[in-house]
């Protein structure tokens, strides 16, 4: 895993045996053990790391009203119950422009209002509820809805 690993050697005295991994992928998910072992004595410790993606299709960036399909996976073992999409902060409703189906958001027509950050959350049969997020772009026009723009003639016009 090297060189995406470290150890901070300065923290040990302290008893702090921290394994950091930047960036973490998806293979890199499960049982990781800690060893130990000062004189006599051996100490061990054991976590798991579970991984959440959220992915794009066709891949980013979405261009202005071509359909796309926001995936959102985890490597929780439990059997999935819910899942919920959030847009800038606030619930999506799945009906009309938005459907949703088993961990993954399809958008129809994708406007540039669209653009910002999108997380999913997984509930599981576990009650365990596991979120991610993810930055879309969408490439369109952004301008004003009605299409005649004024200018004084000598003036600049954007």
């Amino acid at each position: 895993m090297r060189p995406r690993v470290s150890v901070q050697d300065s923290a040990f005295r302290n008893g702090n045996f921290s394994l950091q991994i930047n960036p973490v992928r998806s293979e890199d998910a499960g049982l990781y053990e800690a060893l130990v072992a000062y004189d006599t004595e051996v100490q061990s410790c054991q976590v798991e790391l579970g991984i959440i993606t959220v992915t794009i299709s066709p891949s980013s960036p979405v261009v202005e009203n071509e359909p796309l399909l926001l995936r959102c996976n985890s490597s929780h073992r439990a059997s999935l119950v819910e899942t919920r999409w959030f847009h800038n902060g606030r619930p999506i409703s799945t009906s009309g422009a938005f459907c949703s189906l088993h961990g993954a958001l399809s958008i129809l027509r994708p406007a540039t209002s669209d653009a910002g950050s999108w997380r999913c959350q997984l509930r599981y049969s576990d009650n365990e509820i596991i979120s991610a997020t993810y930055n879309l772009r969408i490439l369109g026009f952004d301008g004003p809805t009605n299409p005649v723009v004024y200018a004084a003639a000598g003036s600049a016009a954007d």
